[in-house]
Order: C-alpha cells, then structure tokens, then sequence
C-alpha cells in the first residue's frame, strides 16, 4: 500500500514537472490552448514582443489560476474580456501589476489577445481580453498608453465569433457592469500545446 502511494506521488510529480517544462522558455512563439464551455481556443503568444506579459500569464497558468473563470464583459464589435472572476463574480487573487508593454509593435486587432488593465497605464495583473474588431482606440497614440497586445489566436476563431454573439445585460447597479454576458461562458482550463 505504501510503495503505490509511492508510485502514485512519483507519477504526480513527473506530471506536474512535465506540464511546466513544456512551456519552453526558449519558445518565442508558444501555444496554448483555452477550454472553453463554448469551445476551444488555440492562442499564439509572443514572448519577443511581450516578454513581461507572457511571463506573467504563464504564473497564472502553471498555478492553474485562470480554471473554472468566467468571460466577465462582452461588447459586441468591441472585445469580450475573462481571467479575472469565478462564476460567482468573485475576484481571483492577483500578482503584483506588470510593466505596460503597449509599445511593442503589436496592434488591437481581430482575434489578438491583449492585457486588461484600468485607467493607470501599469496596472494590468491577470485579466485579457480578446479583440472582436480593429480596435485601433486600443493602441498607443501620440505618447499615450495603450492596451499590450501580447498574441493571437491561431486555432478556434469560430469560438470567438460564437461568444461574440451572446446576448449582454446589465449585471448589477452597485458594480455597474453594464455589459455582461446574460450566460457567461466559462474558462474551465489553460493547457500548453507542445510544440517541436
């Protein structure tokens, strides 16, 4: 009994180990690949543009942080924006706020994923959103910050065209959401794609 405790913890372990190395600090273009309620979402980061931001959402992703998360805000035309609260609203611990790296060439457009953050530029912790339209508003302009674009989805647009579809509603006058999916679709995990 204690020697397959053993082998169980071995295994868990090797597993554990495993699903962190494949996410290739060499790897300038990584993949991963969102399970959603709706579908999955295959995304291309890109670690040279955005360094800062990818390593970032990669703490959340080793800690299994963005499972079970709710795509939280939907404008239609505009951008549909998760990771940041369970499906009871309820805000997911953060990490320290990161660097702005709106500058990085990256434009807000069709299908790219970029950081959320609130009016101050350098406040971005662990909310994205997807872009469902050319949203040149976004990008950095005449010394203004814009929002850091930091990849793009490269499998699973149908997804994204699906979600951008839902119905919104108001959801609370004592937060003030006024854009909230009426059927939130749910973030059930983050996977790294291996890559060669």
């Amino acid at each position: 009994m204690k020697w397959s405790k053993y082998l169980l913890g071995v295994a868990a372990t090797f597993f554990l180990s495993f699903s962190h190395a494949e996410i290739q600090p060499d790897n300038p273009f990584p993949r991963v690949k969102m399970v959603t309620s709706m579908g999955d979402i295959v995304v291309e980061l890109n670690r040279d543009a955005a360094p800062l931001t990818v390593k970032n959402f990669f703490r959340y992703v080793k800690k299994a942080q963005y499972n079970g998360t709710i795509f939280h805000r939907l404008v239609p035309g505009f951008v549909i924006q998760g990771g940041g609260y369970d499906k009871n609203f309820q805000d997911k611990p953060s990490y320290e706020k990161i660097v702005n790296e709106s500058g990085n060439g990256l434009k807000n457009e069709y299908g790219t994923i970029a950081m959320a953050r609130e009016r101050e530029p350098h406040s971005g912790t662990r909310q994205f959103f997807f872009n469902l339209n050319d949203n040149t508003s976004l990008n950095p302009d005449d010394g203004d910050w814009g929002y850091a674009v930091f990849g793009r989805i490269v499998e699973g647009i149908e997804v994204l065209e699906a979600m951008a579809e839902l119905e919104s509603q108001a959801y609370s006058d004592d937060i003030g959401w006024a854009d909230v999916p009426v059927d939130p679709p749910t973030l059930k995990r983050i996977e790294v794609v291996p890559q060669n």
